[in-house]
């Protein structure tokens, strides 16, 4: 084969022909493609699918975990591979593997690398993997043999594995020489995917970026800058069980990775992956943009200011940004948008606090990272305005927070005692509401000498960890039976026992009455699954999962809910087997159940879906089809779904959004799907081969691994006639890839109202809706609950003289307001009343306030007709607030502003109301904040304020001393 890609980039002849790091991802994939006969794979979206334990993809193989498992179906396009290779988008910030706050301190953590991998599921193992590794680097690449150090796995004893001589023989006939084959224990050359599972030895490969014929053995594995892994290649061959013993798999797997920067660096002859073309073209445009000098290199003590770590930090998190946005992760509050977020917030605060740039800097970056990375991944060209707007958005609001929460330091400074710590729920509120971040927080801090409460701090983040992890599914006792484990699925497999037939899940059909008729399903019991065992029996009592050669239930999948229901062994019509719940793994059917009696294999059954359950899932899949389609009508093409979630009650619908829904778009969406209900369209449903399907224009479907042959569902079209090359039916109804059960015809929806309609994160809203009897019902107390404020605005109409009556009106759209925000009603008609009910509230507000002022208008009259002009007013009068008392004290003092004002207010609940303030003329000498407390005291009470003005309360016994000591006070000071 001839070899167009090869260059002379070897360091030796130094750098004037080396490759671009286009040129080096190329020729990685061209190799294994044409060379080796690897079908190349796109790179998966960084935003993991199927798997809520990963905040994002972190590496090449997080797709091919169900191989690697056992868990992928033998139908799907996944099952059908044996060598790939690709570049795989990674991203590693949170969780487990965080390099977050290592990125910019040094020149080779990154949050955002592509690693390229090569893999083969149960095709090739260590012979071929180490001699195509070793024919890249050494025939294409041409990187110096002598450069290069082969580490394999030494062995360990206490697991009972001994070394990987296999390997290190592979290596030695490759021509390498026996002082560059060095061994290293389980922490350096043993993979593992996690604490259980799929793990194995692996071999490293190792440059020394020094060479000149030196041995550099000594500085492997030792975290030299001079001597660098470049490649991993990790032989999965054991099993990691529960108990911590190993146990070799019954297939052999081959998974590299090789970090696309690192090797760019060698090839490229630098030393810093910041100096490769991946990114000097977003330094140089960073320089043009901000007011820092030019980018060096420098680290440490030597990069004074931080000024090198800024640009590292805003080179790395800017590619970071745009993969994320991209793939729809957007900054957010929770999970992986919650870590974008501070990614975004950290690039901010280093573009404006060390680079010295204007706000915008971050987004004007973005052409120059698509140019960069825009041909391996053109989503990210199709994707780079919404990119850019997004970034902007979040650091406008960034720079107002970071505002905000400067200026709260600043007032609960002044607030605080001399020598105390700055108060940790204030420390807390900063971080958790604003975002801002802690480093900052101890940065201005310790400019006033001040430091955090830090033990109460870290009680804090101990309740609030502990909080989040009493979410709903705390405490909550977990499947012990599903999904398979992987030797299990092998035994299985290994003993010709074959994947469920599920098909009879779609055997029902529509009665002359309009009632769905489901027909039960006879199987036999293939096997039982107990504590991770495949067993023969299970007794009775006990609970275990039951694979059967066919079933009529739907496992969880697709985003719908699975069935419940029951099963009975033929011939005991009378004792019921309930199944609880049903999964999919590997392709068997997995029944939960709890049996009442011992059940074996080989006993024939009879299954019963729960009819109204599964029902109620067909409609509300249907209607999310439906709103799918009528989302993307009103809302236009660009609307892609984010994910779904299907269940008896209601459906919930994530999709892209530009912004909020408005009202009117959402009676409109409502309105399209009515009018498909109304029609009565039939809902076809057909398998087809998966290549075909795809060519379907205006298809559509999700980022998830579909079986093949993959099943379409059309509403009020034929299959047929949208699969016809030229059909553009699919432009003009809805038309999805999906597995679920679905309605014979769209009339048994019969209604659909979105009760809910929020933005989860910037860009992405979510719906959530309810059909039939259930959207009749949030229809009826949407109606009732408009009566309700129409009343209420009526009566606000009238005009009301009673400031109680007028309160107690304000009480009434207060709590009106709190049932519209929290009851099921079409979502459209709670934002109408919401803008009504605040219009109404800020009305009633306002003549509560004119009343009031009405009234202590009249009171300060008589008072100052009484008091006729005198320096001090202290007496007491009859008020139904503190709000009305103060209002009579700021009346007196601006009709006579001399005058220094106390007035005390008995309740008939035996408190003393206390409200005062002193002319201006007496400051700094008279403090109105410490008049009320002299007096306040004087009645067992509390008080505080300015030195103007100030207000509190005590006991009725204690008042006439307290008028008394109103008098003295101010005559001492005056």
């Amino acid at each position: 084969l001839e070899v167009p890609w090869r260059w002379r980039c070897s360091p030796r002849r130094g750098g004037a022909a080396c490759p671009s790091a286009g040129q080096i991802r190329a020729a990685f994939l061209r190799f294994f493609e044409e060379r080796h006969g690897h079908r190349r794979l796109p790179s998966a979206p960084v935003r993991p699918r199927g798997d809520p334990r990963l905040l994002f993809v972190n590496a090449g193989m997080n797709q091919f975990k169900p191989i690697f498992l056992g868990t992928v179906h033998p139908r799907s396009e996944l099952a059908q591979h044996r060598r790939v290779v690709n570049s795989q988008k990674c991203v590693r910030a949170g969780g487990k593997h965080n390099d977050l706050e290592d990125v910019g301190r040094d020149t080779y953590h990154h949050t955002f690398f592509e690693m390229l991998g090569n893999w083969s599921f149960g095709d090739y193992f260590k012979e071929e993997a180490c001699s195509m590794a070793w024919e890249l680097l050494t025939e294409v690449y041409e990187i110096p043999r002598d450069r290069l150090y082969v580490t394999y796995f030494g062995g360990d004893p206490s697991l009972g594995l001994s070394a990987d001589e296999e390997c290190r023989d592979v290596w030695l006939r490759l021509g390498v020489p026996a002082s560059h084959v060095l061994p290293f224990p389980l922490k350096d050359n043993f993979w593992e995917m996690g604490d259980t599972g799929p793990c194995g030895p692996c071999t490293e490969i190792h440059y020394d970026h020094v060479g000149g014929g030196r041995n550099a053995a000594a500085l492997v594995n030792q975290g030299s800058p001079d001597v660098v892994e470049i490649w991993n290649l990790v032989f999965m061959q054991y099993s990691r069980e529960v108990e911590g013993n190993l146990l070799p798999l019954p297939q052999h797997h081959v998974d590299t990775g090789m970090g696309l920067e690192r090797l760019v660096t060698v090839l490229q002859n630098k030393r810093s992956n910041y100096d490769t073309d991946l990114f000097t073209p977003i330094l140089d445009t960073i320089h043009k943009g901000c007011r820092a000098p030019r980018y060096q290199g420098l680290v440490g003590n030597a990069d004074v200011g931080r000024v090198n770590m800024a640009y590292r930090v805003v080179a790395d998190h800017v590619r970071t940004l745009c993969v994320c946005i991209t793939d729809g992760i957007y900054p957010g509050f929770s999970g992986a948008e919650l870590v974008l977020r501070r990614i975004l917030r950290r690039a901010v605060r280093f573009c404006s606090e060390v680079l010295q740039a204007p706000p915008g800097l971050l987004a004007s970056l973005v052409p120059t990272v698509v140019e960069v990375l825009g041909d391996a991944y053109p989503e990210l060209t199709r994707n780079a305005n919404q990119i850019k707007d997004i970034i902007n958005e979040n650091e406008a609001a960034f720079l107002s927070s970071l505002e905000r929460g400067r200026r709260i330091i600043e007032r609960t400074v002044q607030q605080m005692e001399p020598s105390t710590n700055f108060p940790a729920e204030v420390a807390w509120s900063l971080y958790g509401s604003l975002g801002f971040p802690l480093d900052l927080i101890d940065l201005m801090l310790e400019e006033k000498g001040i430091s955090l409460d830090s033990a109460a701090f870290n009680e804090l983040v101990l309740e609030d960890a502990k909080r989040k992890a009493g979410g709903p599914q705390a405490g909550q006792p977990g499947s012990t039976n599903a999904p398979l484990d992987v030797h299990s699925l092998a035994r299985l497999q290994g003993s010709k026992v074959p994947a469920t037939d599920d098909s009879p899940k779609y055997a029902y059909t529509l009665g002359q009455h309009g009632h769905y008729e489901f027909s039960p399903c006879q199987a036999t019991v293939l096997m039982l699954y107990r504590d991770q065992c495949l067993q023969k029996e299970v007794g009775a009592g006990q609970r275990c999962g039951v694979i059967l050669d066919r079933t009529n239930f739907y496992a969880q999948q697709g985003g719908q809910d699975s069935d419940r229901g029951y099963m009975i062994r033929l011939g005991q019509q009378d004792v019921l087997f309930p199944v609880e719940s049903v999964h999919l793994c590997g392709g068997y059917v997995i029944h939960e159940v709890t049996a009442v009696e011992t059940l074996r294999a080989g006993d024939q059954v009879q299954l019963f879906v729960d009819e109204a359950q599964r029902l109620a899932c067909m409609t509300n899949h249907t209607a999310t089809h439906l709103l799918n389609f009528a989302l993307r009508r009103v809302l236009g093409d660009s609307t892609e779904q984010r994910g779904s979630h299907v269940t008896a009650e209601r459906l919930r619908f994530d999709f892209d959004t530009k912004g909020h829904v408005t009202v009117e778009q959402l009676q409109q969406v409502e309105q399209v799907v009515q009018d498909l209900i109304q029609k009565n369209e039939v809902v076809h449903m057909a398998e087809v081969p998966l290549t075909l399907a795809r060519r379907v224009q205006g298809l559509r479907a999700v980022d998830e691994g579909y079986p093949d042959p993959v099943r379409i569902v059309s509403l009020g079209v034929p299959v047929e006639n949208v699969l016809t090359c030229d059909s553009k039916a699919a432009m003009q109804t809805s038309v999805e890839l999906c597995c679920g059960t679905h309605l014979l015809q769209t009339g048994s929806v019969e209604d659909l109202a979105i009760i809910s309609e929020r933005q989860l994160v910037k860009g992405i809203s979510r719906v959530i809706a309810v059909t039939g009897g259930r959207a009749k019902e949030a229809r009826e107390v949407g109606q009732c609950l408009a009566m309700e404020v129409d009343s209420v605005s009526l009566r606000m109409k009238q005009r009301i003289t009673s400031i109680p009556e007028m309160q107690n009106l304000s009480k009434e759209v207060g709590h009106l307001t709190k049932v519209v925000a929290s009851t099921a009603m079409p979502q459209w008609q709670r934002k109408e009343l919401q803008t009504i009910l605040k219009a109404l509230q800020r009305t009633a507000n306002t003549a509560v306030k004119k009343l009031e002022l009405q009234q202590a208008e009249k009171v300060a009259q008589i008072l100052l007709a009484k008091y006729c002009n005198q320096p001090v007013i202290i007496d007491t009068i009859p008020a139904d607030s503190l709000s009305i008392l103060m209002k009579v004290v700021n009346q007196l003092c601006d009709k006579s502003p001399g005058t220094s004002v106390l007035l005390l207010s008995p309740q008939a609940s035996g408190e003393v109301l206390c409200a005062c303030q002193v002319s201006k003329s007496c400051l700094p000498g008279f403090s109105a904040a410490d008049w009320a407390v002299a007096v306040c005291t004087q009645m067992e009470g509390k008080a505080g304020g300015s030195p103007i003005v100030a207000k509190g309360s005590g006991n009725a016994k204690g008042m006439q001393g307290a008028l008394t000591t109103a008098l003295e006070f101010a005559q001492s000071k005056l």
